[in-house]
């Protein structure tokens, strides 16, 4: 089984925006942060599903490493 990466956030309207950034414009939301990981878990195997049937060329990275760095306020 294969992770990836998803970022969440919260919306304007009060719901909870999540987005998976190695897949382009593989963005979901949910009323809460369960609602919103489950709803992008499906969008990310749709985005999949999709890619292998149109034949993208775009593809997951194997590996990803993720880090913290800091930043100046």
């Amino acid at each position: 089984m294969r992770k990836a990466l998803v970022h969440l956030t919260s919306g304007e309207d009060g719901w909870i925006v999540a987005q998976c950034p190695l897949i382009p414009g593989c963005i979901s939301q949910g009323k809460d942060r369960a609602e919103a990981l489950a709803n992008i878990q499906e969008a990310i195997q749709l985005c999949l599903e999709t890619r292998d049937e149109e034949g993208a060329t775009w593809s997951l990275p194997r590996d990803v490493e993720v880090l913290e760095v800091e930043i100046a306020a």
